[in-house]
C-alpha cells in the first residue's frame, strides 16, 4: 500500500516536477480543446435543431480526450518515481474518463439552454460577469470531484488516505476555473487576435500551475510515510516540504 521513498530526492522535487507538468499539459490541453471545440461547433451549430445543440455537447466531451491525455501522461511522469505502483495506462484512463464525464456535465447547463431557446425561438440571455464567476467557481467544486474520483480509485490502491485526493482537487479547480471563465470573456473585447491568444495562452498556464500548486501539496503529503501526519491544510498552507519525500531506486513505466 505504501508508496515512499527510500534514499534519493525529496518532497520538493516531486512538488516541482508536478507544478512543472501541470502548467504546461493544462495550456497545451486547454488551448488544444478549445481551438478543437472552436473549429467544430462551428460546423456543428449550423445543423438545424436538436440535433445541433446535442452533436455540441457530444463535440465537448470528445474534445476534453486531448487535455485529459496531455495533462494525464505529464503527471503520470512526474509522480511515477514516487508512485512506481501506478502505471502509465492506468492514471491515463482515470484521467481520460475523469475528464470526459467532467466536460459532459460542464457543459450540460448551456446545452439545456440552448435546447430551451431552440424550443421557444427566443435567444438566451447573457448573465452579468459576477454571476459567471460565481457559476464557475462552483463548476469548479463539481468538475473537481468528478475529475478525481477515477484517479482517486488508483491511488487508493497505492496509498493510505488517498481519500484526501478529491478535496484536494475540489479546492485547486475551485480556484483555478473562475480564471477560465474570466479569460474567455476577456478575449473577446476586441483587441488584436494575437493579443486575444496570448491573454488565453498566460492565463491557461496561470491555471496549470495554479491548480498543480495546490492539489500538489496533497500529493506531497501523501507520498509521505503514514506515520508521518501532518495535516494536508498546514502542509497547504506552509508550501512544499523538503524533508524526506524521496522516490525509490526503481520505476516503473508500464
Amino acid at each position: 500500500m505504501a508508496a515512499h521513498q527510500e534514499d534519493a530526492g525529496s518532497g520538493a522535487s516531486l512538488w516541482w516536477r508536478w507544478v512543472a507538468a501541470n502548467g504546461a499539459s493544462e495550456m497545451l490541453g486547454l488551448a488544444a480543446t478549445g481551438a478543437a471545440m472552436a473549429l467544430l461547433f462551428s460546423r456543428v451549430e449550423a445543423l438545424p435543431g436538436m440535433a445541433g445543440v446535442l452533436l455540441s455537447l457530444l463535440v465537448a466531451a470528445g474534445s476534453g480526450a486531448i487535455e485529459a491525455t496531455l495533462v494525464g501522461l505529464a503527471q503520470w511522469w512526474a509522480m511515477h518515481p514516487w508512485f512506481p505502483g501506478i502505471t502509465r495506462r492506468a492514471w491515463w484512463l482515470a484521467t481520460l474518463v475523469g475528464a470526459m464525464v467532467a466536460y459532459v456535465l460542464g457543459f450540460l447547463p448551456s446545452t439545456l439552454m440552448n435546447m430551451g431557446a431552440e424550443a421557444s425561438g427566443q435567444p438566451v440571455a447573457e448573465p452579468p460577469g459576477w454571476m459567471m464567476l460565481l457559476f464557475a467557481a462552483g463548476l469548479g467544486l463539481v468538475a473537481g470531484a468528478v475529475l478525481s474520483f477515477a484517479q482517486w480509485l488508483v491511488l487508493r490502491k497505492q496509498v493510505r488516505r488517498a481519500g484526501w485526493w478529491l478535496p484536494a482537487n475540489m479546492l485547486a479547480w475551485l480556484a483555478g476555473m473562475p480564471i477560465i471563465f474570466w479569460a474567455i470573456d476577456a478575449a473577446q473585447k476586441g483587441q488584436p487576435l494575437y493579443q486575444a491568444l496570448l491573454l488565453i495562452a498566460g492565463c491557461l498556464l496561470l491555471v496549470g500551475l495554479l491548480v498543480g500548486a495546490i492539489h500538489g501539496t496533497f500529493l506531497v503529503w501523501l507520498a509521505r510515510p503514514a506515520g508521518e501526519t501532518a495535516s494536508p491544510a498546514r502542509r497547504s498552507a506552509a508550501g512544499p516540504s523538503q524533508d524526506a519525500v524521496n522516490p525509490p531506486n526503481g520505476t516503473e513505466t508500464g
